[in-house]
């Protein structure tokens, strides 16, 4: 868009909107006028940015011009809730949570547990009528998120539009069924995703399939590929708002508006996302000391470090972050983050270890928070995240030879 287009549109907007007798002259208007040109070229210039489109595979970046355009071209913030906590608190209540019918399955684990999915069928699915050939995307939310999160919800809208199946991995424990064992999940363990990855595949071998993580979503899903290289039958995946760093993360999240806005909230949910199994986890955890913790670091060290065996809590954040793993990588993959987002530091983005892999795409944005990326003057559907989704995984299931060529 033109700056002196969008600056001109602007005055005579507010031209329309406010009346010249303001303070009794035309100074009030004329001061309103100045002030939204002087924040439209703000905007213009400083906010709204073409992503940082990161890879070292030419072809892998001529494949995602070519096809999935969305990632080269300017992404315009909301303009009145462009900052990333803003874009990060608003999402949940702006976005709008389109209706999807799941079918649930309960699936068994080595170790005697159950793992809840959501399927989307997509049955009346017009582009590819044949269920056993049907595309396959498996969503993974983030960390106390299930089937019903809005930004779930969307991408399930966008692939219903491509004709594509959609299956919702909830960790244990937090979509409403029991836990039949005292074990729960965590962004390092991946032998949960690693077992719905082969059901999904053994029940529709002949279906093109790929993965897409959002927050600890997307850091589980980078340490299974990272852990898998090859081996996977996932033909490419998609993160979204990953923390890539788990120290800097935590480090981030607790200076003191970061706790204030998120941390405490976050810690709550967690808590309260167990509180249900009390019974079962109080076998092996001292349940009052938990549920005493007021961040997540805490949390973490009284619960999660202990569940999985970890030495320490250190031990534990650095077996969690995907940093770590991403140069093992085998399969194409798509990776989404806001430089502003306070969950993930712009700085801990390993900009250096993706260059070091061919598989390996960033797109950076100077704006749009955690899971935010809202766009357009009342965002109340699609996001930018959610078009980065359509378009890069329409070009996978339906250009996929040209970049499985790489």
């Amino acid at each position: 868009m033109d700056w002196q287009v969008l600056t001109r549109e602007l005055s005579l907007y507010l031209e329309s909107q406010v009346r010249v007798g303001l303070f009794g002259s035309g100074v009030g208007l004329s001061l309103v006028l100045g002030f939204g040109v002087a924040y439209a070229c703000y905007y213009l210039s400083s906010i709204a940015k073409k992503p940082q489109l990161v890879s070292s595979n030419e072809r892998f970046c001529r494949f995602l011009e070519e096809y999935c355009p969305v990632v080269t071209e300017t992404y315009y913030p909301t303009i009145w809730c462009w900052e990333g906590r803003v874009q990060t608190l608003l999402r949940p209540f702006i976005t709008s949570r389109p209706q999807v019918q799941y079918r649930n399955e309960l699936i068994r684990t080595a170790d005697g547990g159950q793992i809840s999915l959501d399927w989307f069928d997509n049955n009346d699915s017009l582009y590819y009528p044949d269920a056993s050939t049907r595309p396959t995307v498996l969503l993974l939310p983030g960390l106390t998120g299930t089937s019903k999160e809005s930004y779930i919800l969307h991408m399930i809208h966008q692939s219903e539009t491509l004709g594509y199946r959609c299956v919702v991995f909830n960790n244990r424990g937090i979509a409403g069924e029991e836990l039949l064992t005292p074990r729960t999940y965590c962004a390092a363990n991946t032998e949960d995703l690693e077992a719905v990855i082969h059901h999904i595949h053994n029940l529709h071998p002949s279906a093109p399939f790929m993965a897409a993580g959002v927050s600890m979503g997307g850091m589980l899903l980078l340490n299974y590929l990272g852990k898998t290289g090859r081996d996977t039958p996932l033909m490419a995946a998609a993160i979204f708002s990953a923390g890539w760093n788990v120290f800097e993360s935590v480090e981030s999240l607790e200076k003191p508006l970061n706790w204030l806005l998120f941390n405490y909230y976050l810690t709550t949910c967690l808590q309260s996302s167990i509180s249900r199994h009390r019974q079962m986890l109080e076998k092996l955890f001292d349940m009052d000391l938990v549920m005493k913790a007021r961040t997540v670091r805490e949390f973490d060290k009284q619960f999660t470090s202990v569940m999985f065996g970890y030495r320490t809590i250190d031990d534990y954040y650095e077996d969690a972050s995907p940093c770590r793993k991403l140069k093992s990588v085998g399969i194409p993959v798509l990776c989404l983050n806001s430089v502003d987002d306070v969950f993930s530091p712009g700085h801990a983005i390993p900009v250096e270890t993706a260059k070091q892999n061919a598989n390996v795409a960033l797109v950076l944005t100077s704006c749009g928070g955690h899971i935010g990326f809202l766009e357009g003057i009342w965002p109340r559907k699609c996001t930018y995240m959610d078009r980065v989704f359509k378009q890069f995984v329409q070009a996978v299931f339906e250009h996929g030879n040209k970049i499985f060529s790489m």
